[in-house]
């Protein structure tokens, strides 16, 4: 089981000044040259860690001179063993993680005068004096280590925290994006549908009923079509925690159904499309929009009475036409919105939209959209 620090930052103060001491005297009873342990001895432990209670407050030329001292009192009262260096690793571990790698390095340097300070008065000859020397170095260096470690390992968690929150931000900015897509495809289609249908219908009402009642039936037709699609788009908002009730995605096999509702308009849609066999999901739904915009911007803007749409497929990609012969440039969809909305739908799959008026008249609309090449596997 893995060790747990508490978080509260008053405890993570104070918990040297608890756990310090106790091992600091038992060091010193264990000690075979050691006094007896008084009450003045527990009270040196305990002044002794006290300087530590401040090791995130103060820098290493504050609380060097205050752990000086207090290791000097304990080892007069006390005389603990080895144990005595856990004091100043402490503080060391603390202030490489609260500094940077240049303030550690720093730190490491000045820690070695202090330690042949330190260990003057307790050489007895030559070899002790070296040995204590570099065991207490090292673990001061070791200290050090330690607390860069950690700062580093909270930076990278850090660092992974804020690639995680700018990954989401982007996730719901491209969510935000699809759905307000969705729905301007959506809701233009269809209020344009019905806009001609009504304009139809109103003409018609008092001199053919029959066409009239076939163009308020276009009207509910496309008007529920458009609500049943409008649910799918903006049902996940409303419960994020459930999948909103959608069917299957509009692909490249409803482009008849597309341009039945364009011909009960008035325009004469002419549909070209080759067997596709298999292509992504993706894929299909782009294609269709686009085919569903250009046609939309043509029964909006082109006032045409012909378009065709052609639909091809090569190795690498599915080939979209749609040409209109309406009036020149008016197909574009009024300040541009309709094109760069059929660029964008084309780049979600790493296509393509051209768009732009014939030499003879008329506008076109051509768009690629990139499909892997069928497998020996997955072919039909």
């Amino acid at each position: 089981m893995a060790l747990r620090l508490p978080r509260n930052p008053v405890v993570l103060d104070w918990l040297p000044v608890a756990v310090l001491p106790p091992v600091l005297i038992v060091d010193g009873v264990l000690g075979a040259d050691g006094p007896p342990v008084s009450v003045w001895g527990v009270l040196a432990a305990v002044v002794a860690c006290l300087p530590l209670v401040l090791r995130r407050r103060l820098g290493f030329a504050l609380l060097a001179p205050l752990l000086t001292a207090g290791i000097l009192l304990v080892l007069w009262r006390l005389e603990p063993g080895n144990t005595v260096v856990l004091i100043p690793m402490v503080a060391l571990v603390e202030l490489a993680y609260r500094g940077d790698r240049r303030r550690s390095v720093w730190t490491g340097l000045a820690v070695i005068p202090c330690v042949l300070v330190s260990a003057v008065p307790f050489g007895d000859n030559a070899a002790d004096f070296a040995q204590i020397v570099v065991r207490n170095v090292l673990l001061c260096l070791l200290a050090l280590g330690v607390g860069d470690w950690l700062r580093t390992r909270q930076e990278s968690v850090r660092q992974l925290l804020v690639a995680r929150d700018e990954e989401a931000r982007r996730r719901v900015g491209d969510e935000r994006l699809r759905i307000a897509r969705e729905v301007h495809d959506v809701v233009a289609h269809a209020m344009v549908a019905i806009n001609v249908q009504a304009g139809v219908a109103a003409h018609l009402i008092d001199e053919n009923t029959d066409q009239a009642r076939d163009a308020l039936l276009q009207i509910k037709r496309a008007s529920g079509e458009a609500l049943t699609d409008l649910r799918a788009t903006l049902g996940l908002l409303r419960d994020p925690e459930q999948a909103a009730p959608v069917g299957p995605a509009a692909g490249l096999q409803d482009l008849e159904a597309l341009a039945g509702g364009l011909r009960s308009a008035g325009v004469d849609v002419r549909l070209d499309v080759e067997a596709l066999g298999p292509v992504p999901a993706p894929v299909q739904a782009a294609g269709y929009r686009i085919v569903q915009e250009a046609l939309t911007n043509v029964l909006r803007h082109a006032q045409a009475s012909e378009a065709r749409v052609v639909v091809r497929r090569d190795v690498e990609a599915i080939r979209l036409e749609v040409v209109d012969d309406g009036v020149a440039g008016s197909s574009a969809g009024g300040a541009g919105h309709g094109v760069r909305g059929m660029g964008e739908r084309a780049a979600t799959v790493g296509g393509s939209v051209n768009a732009g008026p014939l030499p003879d008249g008329g506008w076109a609309v051509r768009a690629r959209l990139p499909v892997a090449a069928p497998t020996a596997a997955s072919a039909p």
